[in-house]
């Protein structure tokens, strides 16, 4: 019977060694191992309080408690964080499994491998291990990522490059006729429209074409009185007295300036002399050439015409320009003489050159935009207003500038931050100040120097590693402040 139970225990204890040494990393045992460590650890956390454990989240690594229990945001379970021989100084401090860690000044057993790889990653750096680490020590925010992590996430790294920026502001737009080429038709008398030989909108014109006959009492009696001016002037050609014929030839010339601020023209004043008979109804002709594009009324003929009424509008057809709206940001970037391409809905596949002729002086509060008029270069005779129009500017924002690709910029709210790669597995996050974008590039202004490699996939989980660090360095040295000057938070969200 003692040997029975001398067996099963001798059993016991060999599965218990088993378990706990895993000479051939079964992931079962593994497994089962991490679950009776976490359990050991939940049932005795007076101890682990003691030693200075700490605890986070998988899923949420700036969530450091210094005991046991639950993710304050997701519920799960929180797991110790491995600690290295630096003990409560937190420079050795690494999650488990994650393939990252952030060294200081103990040395990482989980990432040195062999004394071989450690002194090839020492030599790669230029300089010796303890001198390595001291470095690093002076960089809280450095990561050593294991060179199997780098591959399997597919981490990539460039160069960072001079160019030059520019950028696309794409808008939509109308066209219009050109309002400097544009003619209403008034008159300055009174009268009556006895016949409209132009009664439609859109019907084209003729410079010098007829538009209407007014009839109007005041213009009759002007041509009256010039007429009675011309017999009284030829009456009194011959008389002795020179200077009554002298006031006779001024009252003509009196009379005949009337006639022209009517709005007659020589060729009506010259019919009035040779007939001398004042005619009934005056005929307005156009002075421009072009399309009617509104009118006084739906019929014309019979109403009555005040001086400065409006009773045509004729605009040039061969002239058009769209008007367009931009945003507020985009404001700086326009200027008179910018050209942009511009693509009309009803006419797919072809392109048409404009450049910008008027900025309105009035911003838009409504809809937070600024009018911009664009006159067409060579504009197609096909082409009508209120066509829809999208415009496109290739807007040069700066010239030489140390630039990165936008997928390399973390942005955290009050920062800007950037991965570098150091080479050998190391990486920085470190702090820009942005300028300019365009064409998927920033402008960095400070931060960066040319020749610095950065990453472009992958630095997020980098991100997470550095800040994971940083909260861990706040916990256990309460007195610490962060790289943004930020007092020590001890548990809960870090920024």
């Amino acid at each position: 019977m003692k040997a029975k139970v001398l067996s099963v225990l001798l059993l016991i204890l060999a599965a218990s060694a088993l378990i706990l040494m895993d000479p051939f990393d079964w992931r079962l045992i593994h497994r089962v191992r991490m679950g009776i460590s976490s359990w050991l650890s939940f049932l005795s956390p007076q101890r682990d309080s003691q030693e200075g454990q700490l605890w986070t989240c998988g899923m949420h690594p700036q969530v450091i408690r210094q005991g046991p229990g639950s993710c304050p945001l997701c519920g799960m379970r929180l797991s110790p964080l491995k600690e290295t021989t630096a003990g409560r100084e937190g420079s050795g401090m690494h999650r488990e499994g994650s393939g990252m860690h952030s060294e200081g000044s103990g040395t990482d057993h989980a990432m040195s491998g062999s004394p071989a790889s450690r002194r090839s990653m020492d030599a790669g750096s230029g300089s010796s291990e303890p001198a390595s680490h001291s470095s690093e020590n002076q960089q809280p925010d450095l990561v050593r990522i294991d060179p199997s992590f780098v591959q399997n996430f597919g981490v990539q790294s460039i160069p960072v490059r001079r160019a030059d920026l520019s950028f696309t502001i794409r808008t939509v737009g109308n066209l219009v006729y050109d309002e400097g080429k544009m003619a209403w038709i008034n008159t300055r008398f009174d009268g009556w429209i006895e016949k409209a030989h132009v009664n439609y909108v859109g019907e084209p014109v003729q410079e010098g074409q007829k538009l209407l006959e007014i009839y109007s009492p005041e213009l009759v009696r002007s041509q009256q009185e010039y007429l009675q001016a011309m017999e009284y002037a030829e009456r009194l050609g011959g008389n002795e007295y020179p200077e009554v014929a002298e006031r006779a030839r001024s009252l003509v010339e009196s009379s005949r300036r009337l006639l022209d601020h009517w709005d007659l023209d020589s060729e009506q004043i010259r019919r009035l002399e040779e007939s001398r008979e004042p005619r009934r109804t005056v005929t307005l002709v156009s002075p421009v050439g072009g399309v009617v594009v509104e009118k006084m009324d739906e019929a014309l003929e019979g109403m009555r015409v005040h001086p400065g009424m409006n009773l045509y509008k004729i605009a040039d057809p061969s002239s058009l320009w769209v008007e367009a709206e931009v945003f507020e940001h985009q404001i700086p970037w326009m200027q008179v003489g910018q050209e942009a391409s511009i693509e009309i809905s009803s006419l797919p596949g072809r392109k048409f050159r404009g450049a910008v002729r008027f900025l309105s002086p009035a911003f838009s509060g409504r809809t937070r935009t600024l009018k911009v008029s664009l006159e067409l270069i060579d504009p197609d005779p096909i082409l009508r207003a209120d066509m829809y129009a999208n415009v496109t500017f290739d807007v040069s924002s700066v010239r030489g500038a140390l630039a990165v690709p936008e997928d390399s910029v973390i942005h955290s709210g009050r920062r800007n931050l950037v991965v570098l790669d150091l080479a050998n597995g190391a990486f920085q996050v470190r702090e820009v100040v942005l300028g300019r974008n365009g064409n998927g590039f920033w402008e960095v202004r400070k931060g960066l120097s040319d020749g610095d490699q950065v990453v472009i996939s992958s630095q997020f989980l980098i991100d997470s590693e550095s800040r994971l660090k940083e909260a861990i360095r706040k916990i256990v040295s309460p007195n610490a402040e962060g790289a943004t000057g930020e007092p020590a938070v001890p548990m809960g969200h870090q920024h």
